[in-house]
C-alpha cells in the first residue's frame, strides 16, 4: 500500500498520529537560527537514571540536563536489541517494514532510501556519526564523517549541525564480564547490598554483584555525558543545541535486552531545548512529559525541529516541533532473529497494558545457543542457581516454551509477571490490543512473517521493502493466517495438512512449523512431511528435516539439513540450517566432521573466533553450539 494512500492515513489516526504529521507544509524554516541537535546514545541501558527517580543512580550530569530539560517517561524502542533498533531511529520507518528487523544482517533496501541525516544536509546541516551505526544496511556516503573522529567541530563556519555519538561502555559484554579497567574513573562504586534485584532473579551475591556493576557502568557513561557536555559548553553552543539523550533498548541482562517486554523496550529519553526554542516542544522544561513515545517518531521529530517536511514515506509521526499529533495511544514491537536465536514475536503497549503474541511459542527465550552461554556471568549464576536451589518462578519461565498470548497490566504489574491473557475479565482488553497490534502487521506490511533465509531469496535483485508491498509477491494476509496456527491445540490436523500443499512457501513454511511445535503428535503427518525435503524453499526443507530428526528419522532428515549447511552462497539458509543443527542436539553428531570442514569457513579474527560480525559470526556461533552439543569444548574466546 502506498504509505500516502488514504486507508493509511486512517489507520495513523487510529494510532493517534494524524495524517497532517507525514508532510507538514510551511515548515522549510523556523526564522534566522536553527538549532543543533545533538544525540548522545548509549548501549544496552534501562531508565537506571537518578532523574526517573533511581535511587540507587548516580548520574549527575544527565541528571542536571533533565533538571533543565524534559524527562520522558514512557519512551520505547520498537525492537530490543541495538541493529533493528536503530535501523528504526535513523529512517523513521520500522524494521520490519524495511526487513531490517534481523541483528546484524545485510538487507538489500530501495535504492532511493534516505535516512535522517541525508534529508538534513540536503537542508544545510553538517551530519556526524561517531561511530556505531549497525542499521543492516549501509552508511556509506550517507552522513559527512562517520567514523571515531567524527566531531561537529569539523564542520563548515555557520553550518548547523546534527551529531550523534553513540557510547558503548554499558553494552552487555562490559555487565558480563569482571573487568573493571573500564571503571577505573569512578571514585565511587554501587554497593551491592543496596542493589534492587528484579523478582525474576535470585537474591544471591553473585546476582547482586552483577546488577551493581551494571550500574556502575551507567555511572561511567554519564561521565562520557558529561565530557561530550563541556565541550558544547566550551564551543559556545549549549543554548544553540538541543541535546537527546537515551538508549538503544533495555539492559544486557536476562530477560531484558533480547526480551519483548518493557524490560526490553522501555528506554531512558532526556530532551534538553534550550530556551530560544522553547515554543518546540509541548512540556516545559524541569517537567517530565507521560506520552507514549516510539524510536519511530525520532526521525520526524528531528526534521521537523529543524524546519524541514516529514516525508511520507516515514511511519513515526513528531513529538516535537510547532505542530504535533495528539499523543499516541500505543506502541508497537517485534522481536526476531537475535545473533542465530530465531524467533517471531510482536507487542502492542498502551498507557497500562502491553499485549504480546508469540508465534514460535515452543521455542523459550533462553535457547540451548552461545549467547546465553556461561561465558557471561549474569546467565552462569542464573543456570548455576537453576540447577541447586532453584529459581524464582519468573526466573524459570525463562527457559520454559513462551505463552502464545500474553497480557500484562503494567500499573498492577510492573514486572510482567502475572498472564493474564487468558483471563475473562480482561478478554475486552486483550481483543483491543490483539485487533490494533494486527492492524499493525498487515498496514505496514510487516516482512517478518517470511523466515530471514525466504525473505531474502524473495527479495533478490530488488529490496526487502518493494518485495512486501506487492501483493502479487507476498501474499501476507495467508502467512500471517497460517502463523497464527502455530502453537494453538485447537486447530485439526487436516488443515494444517492441507495448508502443507499450499502454492505460497510462506504457507507451508508456517504449516510446518506448526507441526514442530506439535512434537509427538505430528507422527501421523510424517509421510507428507517427508515429502517436502525436496520443497522449492530451503526454509521448508530445513523445518521439515528437522521435524524428522525429532522423530528419530535423522537418516531421512540430516542430509538435508548438512545440503543446505552447505549453500554457501546464501548465508541465511546456512544460518537456518545452522541453527536446526543446533536444535537436535546430539543427534547431529554423525556429521560433526564435515559440520566442523564447513564451518573453517566462517572463522577468522572477529570476536577472537569468527570471519567478520555479520552471518559468519552467529553461522559460527551456532556451529560452536553443535560440536558442545556432541561433546567437544570450544573456547569462544581463542
Amino acid at each position: 500500500m502506498n504509505p500516502s494512500h488514504p486507508d493509511r492515513r486512517e489507520f495513523l489516526k487510529s494510532l493517534g498520529v494524524v495524517s497532517a504529521a507525514l508532510v507538514i507544509p510551511g515548515c522549510a524554516t523556523l526564522g534566522k537560527k536553527r538549532p543543533n541537535i545533538l544525540w548522545l546514545t548509549c548501549e544496552d541501558t534501562s531508565p537506571a537514571l537518578g532523574c526517573y527517580g533511581d535511587a540507587y543512580a548516580n548520574t549527575p550530569n544527565i541528571d542536571k540536563v533533565a533538571a533543565q530539560g524534559i524527562v520522558y517517561r514512557n519512551a520505547f524502542t520498537t525492537a530490543p536489541i541495538c541493529a533493528p533498533s536503530r535501523s528504526c531511529l535513523i529512517t523513521g520507518r520500522y524494521a520490519t517494514s524495511l526487513g531490517t528487523q534481523h541483528l546484524r544482517s545485510e538487507i538489500p533496501v530501495p535504492a532511493d532510501l534516505k535516512i535522517l541525516p541525508e534529508y538534513l544536509r540536503e537542508a544545510g546541516y553538517f551530519c556526524t556519526n561517531n561511530s556505531k551505526t549497525d542499521y543492516n544496511f549501509s552508511p556509506d556516503e550517507r552522513w559527512n564523517e562517520n567514523s571515531a573522529t567524527a566531531h561537529w567541530r569539523n564542520r563548515p563556519a555557520g553550518l548547523p549541525f546534527f551529531s550523534v555519538f553513540n557510547y558503548t561502555i554499558t553494552h552487555e559484554g562490559n555487565a558480563n564480564n569482571s573487568n573493571d579497567q573500564v571503571l577505573a574513573g569512578l571514585t565511587e562504586r554501587h554497593d551491592p547490598a543496596r542493589a534492587a534485584l528484579p523478582p525474576n532473579y535470585p537474591d544471591t551475591p553473585e546476582m547482586r554483584r552483577i546488577c551493581a556493576r551494571q550500574y556502575d557502568l551507567v555511572t561511567a557513561w554519564d561521565q562520557q555525558v558529561g565530557e561530550r557536555l563541556k565541550e558544547l559548553e566550551d564551543d559556545g553552543l549549549l543554548e544553540d543545541t538541543i541535546i537527546f539523550i537515551f538508549s538503544d533498548h533495555g539492559f544486557g541482562l536476562p530477560r531484558y535486552k533480547r526480551w519483548l517486554y518493557d524490560t526490553g523496550l522501555h528506554v531512558p529519553l532526556v530532551i534538553r531545548i534550550p530556551g530560544k526554542f522553547h515554543h518546540l516542544a509541548k512540556t516545559h522544561a524541569g517537567h517530565e512529559n507521560t506520552d507514549l513515545v516510539s524510536f519511530v517518531d525520532f526521525a520526524p521529530s528531528v526534521l521537523q525541529l529543524a524546519g524541514q517536511p516529514i516525508p511520507a514515506v516515514m511511519e513515526g509521526a513528531p513529538f516535537l516541533g510547532r505542530k504535533t499529533p495528539p499523543a499516541r495511544q500505543f506502541i508497537f514491537g517485534a522481536r526476531d532473529r537475535a545473533d542465530d536465536v530465531f524467533d517471531v514475536s510482536r507487542c502492542v503497549r498502551s498507557e497500562r497494558y502491553i499485549y504480546i503474541r508469540n508465534f514460535i511459542p515452543h521455542l523459550p527465550y533462553i535457547q540451548n545457543a552461545l549467547i546465553f552461554g556461561d561465558q557471561k556471568t549474569a546467565f552462569r549464576e542464573l543456570r548455576r542457581v537453576r540447577n541447586t536451589e532453584g529459581l524464582p518462578p519468573g526466573g524459570e519461565a525463562m527457559w520454559q516454551h513462551k505463552p502464545l498470548e500474553e497480557l500484562y497490566d503494567l500499573q498492577n504489574d510492573p514486572n510482567e509477571l502475572h498472564n493474564l491473557a487468558s483471563s475473562p475479565d480482561y478478554a475486552d482488553i486483550k481483543e483491543t490490543l490483539k485487533t490494533r497490534l494486527f492492524d499493525w502487521i498487515l498496514q505496514t506490511r510487516d516482512s517478518g512473517f517470511l523466515i530471514e533465509a525466504e525473505m531474502m531469496i524473495r527479495a533478490q535483485g530488488s529490496s526487502v521493502y518493494a518485495m512486501t508491498h506487492d501483493p502479487k509477491q507476498y501474499d501476507l494476509e495467508a502467512i500471517l493466517d497460517t502463523a497464527k496456527l502455530v502453537g494453538d491445540p485447537s486447530v485439526p490436523l487436516d488443515e494444517l495438512q492441507k495448508r502443507l500443499q499450499s502454492p505460497d512457501s510462506g504457507v507451508r513454511f508456517w504449516a510446518a512449523t506448526a507441526f514442530l511445535a506439535m512434537c509427538e503428535a505430528a507422527a501421523p503427518v510424517l509421510i507428507e512431511i517427508k515429502s517436502l525435503l525436496d520443497d522449492p524453499s530451503p526454509a521448508v526443507q530445513i523445518v521439515c528435516a528437522e521435524i524428522l530428526c525429532h522423530h528419530n528419522q535423522c537418516r531421512a532428515g540430516l542430509p538435508v539439513l548438512m545440503r543446505n549447511l552447505e549453500d554457501s552462497a546464501r548465508p541465511t539458509v546456512v544460518l537456518f540450517a545452522a541453527a536446526s543443527l543446533r536444535n537436535i542436539g546430539i543427534m547431529a553428531k554423525p556429521h560433526l566432521a564435515a559440520i566442523k570442514e564447513i564451518q573453517k569457513q566462517y572463522l577468522g579474527k572477529a570476536g577472537g573466533r569468527y570471519k567478520d560480525w555479520l552471518y559468519p559470526m552467529f553461522i559460527g556461533f551456532a556451529l560452536d553450539q553443535v560440536r558442545i552439543n556432541c561433546g567437544e569444548k570450544i573456547d569462544i574466546r581463542e
